[in-house]
């Protein structure tokens, strides 16, 4: 195999790693490759490498997937054999434990940067290159700073992403999904820590997106993650608390809606509570009662088919029309960029007044 074929699993292998993809399941080049010089090189620069990336994963991330790089390198390199791990990796790896980690408890309670690429399904990246060749084209990405085990006062987590929301920007990088969205005016509901709306807003060309959330906490950790993709345009993007089931029209929600007229609300992972289904759908009646065109699309993994069921019925006894937008999650081993399991049915609802 050529250094040109090698180059997209190196991309491949960045890509989970800068996700926190889980290492045990992280896409690994053939063992044979790694042992190459160059190939360790580009990955110490690339994945380890404080000077070059200013938003690395946790220490404690880097240090397990180091680990099992350097295992695999020394699997490969026979002991007749001149060739070893590169320099860079074994003095980072002595600087990790010199050091010493954070245990991991305490590790999972901190914030973490979270790189996703967001690459359009058709995208492909010219891969025309030896590894000493190779210089690493910035990809179209959105980081967020994330807190991914902490819980909010509502008892689920709002600081960070889940599959709905991953599979959602995956439909909406499609050129389908993209032409949806081009333009539009989007309200988005139960925002978590931004990932869809800031998608929509920095690569695939919303008009205005208003970003909400129930959590005043999950909502001021969703403006540092604006910041962080430079979308500090408050014009562009609007963001505040909103409580479903109150009325809308006493709150911001009124002055924005009246400078930028909603033409799409979107939410993900937002079914899961039996409480709230009856709150959400009276928040829908009133977007949709403003404005009858308005399109509705909710994406939700299935982890209560009881509860996904009311949702859905609680839209029908509103006479709100209800179509499954079909779009299956690729199998994880064959996903290029927004890496998610899959393990339990994940829907996306499209949801329009009545005709």
């Amino acid at each position: 195999m050529s250094g040109c074929e090698m180059d997209p699993q190196l991309l491949l292998l960045r890509r989970q790693y800068m996700q926190l993809f889980e290492p045990d399941f992280l896409a690994w080049p053939p063992a044979k490759f790694l042992k190459n010089d160059d190939v360790q090189k580009w990955l110490y620069k690339h994945l380890f490498d404080e000077n070059g990336n200013s938003r690395l994963p946790p220490e404690s991330y880097q240090v397990r997937v180091l680990k099992q790089l350097i295992t695999k390198v020394k699997k490969v390199i026979p002991s007749s054999e001149q060739d070893e791990v590169s320099k860079e990796l074994t003095t980072c790896f002595e600087f990790f434990m010199a050091r010493g980690t954070s245990p991991e408890f305490q590790a999972a309670q901190g914030e973490a940067y979270v790189t996703f690429t967001c690459l359009p399904e058709k995208y492909n990246p010219d891969d025309n290159h030896d590894y000493h060749d190779y210089h690493y084209q910035p990809e179209p990405t959105i980081t967020l700073l994330e807190r991914r085990h902490l819980v909010s006062g509502s008892q689920i987590t709002g600081f960070r992403t889940w599959e709905g929301s991953l599979h959602l920007g995956s439909y909406f990088l499609t050129d389908y999904g993209s032409r949806i969205v081009r333009g539009k005016n989007i309200l988005e509901l139960g925002a978590g820590a931004g990932f869809l709306s800031i998608l929509l807003a920095k690569h695939l060309h919303a008009s205005h997106v208003a970003i909400t959330d129930g959590d005043e906490g999950v909502v001021e950790a969703m403006k540092g993650n604006l910041a962080l993709n430079g979308l500090d345009d408050k014009e562009k993007v609007r963001t505040g608390t909103l409580t479903w089931g109150r009325n809308l029209w006493e709150t911001w929600i009124k002055n924005d809606c009246d400078a930028n007229p909603y033409d799409i609300v979107i939410g993900a992972d937002i079914t899961y509570d039996e409480v709230a289904i009856s709150a959400l759908v009276s928040t829908l009646h009133q977007l949709i009662d403003r404005s009858p065109k308005l399109r509705v699309i909710i994406a939700s993994v299935v982890r209560n088919a009881e509860i996904f069921q009311q949702f859905r019925d609680e839209c029908v006894q509103h006479r709100f029309a209800v179509e499954e937008i079909k779009f299956e999650p690729k199998p994880m081993r064959q996903q290029k960029s927004l890496f998610y399991a899959a393990a339990m049915p994940i829907k996306i609802l499209s949801i329009l007044g009545p005709s």
